[in-house]
């Protein structure tokens, strides 16, 4: 019988920024979306407060001011170098592993069935804390479906105190009155609109789903539904995907941090977000046959005219060079930009994506013999902005400060991906 376990940071957003900042421990502290515009993490005291996921910061000044809420803009590259570490931990105890998510791995522990699994997930608990400085749950079981619920369980108490729960380790009956406590909108993949139906059909709880008919499940519902119920029964569906599958679709877009009017400006913006498709593009070795750009003006400003213009262009050859792909992108951003408009966002996405080397050139392929070139220059490229940052080295198209770049006025520190940016010690 397969054993899987995950591991999930608790309130990761909240806790990295927590983690640099001691004075910090017992206040409550969130996160903001782009443009510091809603909240998108809170830690464990802005939830004890009732702040909802979603809720516009503005609206919370005065909440704020009366308990001293902390609020962050969004510092990606601090949250991915903290969950690289976390990774690197966790496959310290197992061989097996997959990257969910930026706060989520599941780990395989196969062939751990002789060791205490509660004491095991302790251990990685208190090594990931040790090591990284970030608090975590274990939730262990025989299906991915039943781990993710058990790491619900330990998140909140249902089966003790210490942040690990084993499913395994309950019995028939003990496993089948925990079920019963659960809510069914708790089950991996139930969403709202899927957990209101089973509600009207009188399934409300875990045990209710485990319980169905799994044809009725699939017939009423989707397939996918139907391995969730398998799952919760112990029959494991989902194997570990070790090695993420490559994306066929790479998109890149942001809001601006204020309306965008000016065509220069457009074209910046969509220079730099088509470069950065580009450099994940080569990141997965694929190249692409065509690309979209849109433009999109602010649809909460209904007063305001309104322009939404999108554009999608098949490519003469695929490729991944990040001067051929912002060549035509621009081309289509002249082609959709009308003056007047107060742009609020932009965006591109690359598709048709297929392996580099297995598209088959034109009969009037002008570019086979610069394939090499252009292949050592990207490479030599990325390696360069790789080790000294992002920009590093980048098209003259791209200005080096962007009057556009979204707001993020409460950013902390890159505390461990930039030198200038270090954390402090002072000595007495």
């Amino acid at each position: 019988m397969p054993i899987f376990g995950i591991f999930d940071n608790n309130n990761f957003y909240a806790s990295c920024e927590k983690l640099f900042a001691p004075r910090l421990k017992d206040r409550p502290v969130v996160v903001l979306s782009n443009n510091d515009g809603c909240v998108v993490a809170r830690s464990a005291e802005a939830k004890a407060l009732g702040i909802p996921m979603g809720a516009p910061w503005f609206k919370l000044q005065d909440l704020a001011r009366q308990h001293e809420i902390v609020a962050f803009s969004s510092n990606y590259e601090l949250y991915a170098d903290l969950s690289d570490r976390v990774v690197q931990v966790l496959r310290l105890f197992t061989p097996n592993l997959e990257v969910y998510s930026i706060d989520e791995s599941f780990l395989s522990l196969d062939g751990f069935s002789h060791l205490d699994l509660a004491d095991y997930g302790r251990q990685i608990r208190e090594r990931v804390l040790q090591w990284v400085g970030l608090p975590g749950c274990v939730g262990i079981g025989p299906t991915k479906t039943m781990a993710k619920l058990a790491n619900h369980c330990a998140k909140n108490g249902f089966a003790g105190n210490d942040g690990v729960c084993n499913l395994l380790a309950l019995s028939a009956v003990d496993l089948d009155d925990l079920f019963g406590r659960i809510k069914v909108g708790e089950v991996w993949g139930v969403g709202r609109k899927i957990d209101a139906r089973l509600q009207e059909m009188g399934i409300s709880s875990v045990r209710d789903l485990r319980d169905a008919d799994p044809a009725m499940i699939r017939s009423r519902f989707s397939v996918v539904l139907e391995r969730t119920v398998r799952e919760l029964n112990g029959v494991s569906c989902l194997s570990l995907k070790e090695v993420a599958p490559d994306k066929q679709q790479i998109m890149c877009s942001r809001s601006f941090g204020e309306p965008v009017y000016e065509l220069d400006d457009l074209l910046d913006a969509v220079a730099t977000y088509m470069s950065r498709a580009a450099e994940k593009l080569r990141q997965q070795q694929g190249v692409a046959a065509a690309l979209m750009v849109f433009l999109q003006t602010n649809p909460f400003k209904p007063a305001e005219p309104q322009y939404h213009p999108s554009m999608t262009l098949p490519l003469p050859d695929p490729t991944s060079d990040t001067r051929v792909l912002v060549q035509w992108g621009l081309r289509v951003v002249k082609r959709l930009y009308r003056r007047g408009y107060a742009y609020k966002k932009a965006g591109v996405m690359l598709s048709g994506i297929q392996p580099e080397g297995m598209s088959r050139g034109s009969l009037f392929d002008s570019q086979s013999s610069t394939d090499a070139k252009a292949g050592n220059l990207m490479a030599l490229m990325d390696g360069i902005n790789q080790k000294w940052g992002r920009g590093a080295i980048r098209l003259a198209t791209e200005q080096q400060h962007h009057p556009w770049q979204m707001r993020r006025d409460r950013m902390s520190p890159r505390y461990t991906t930039s030198w200038d940016e270090l954390p402090g010690v002072l000595a007495k």
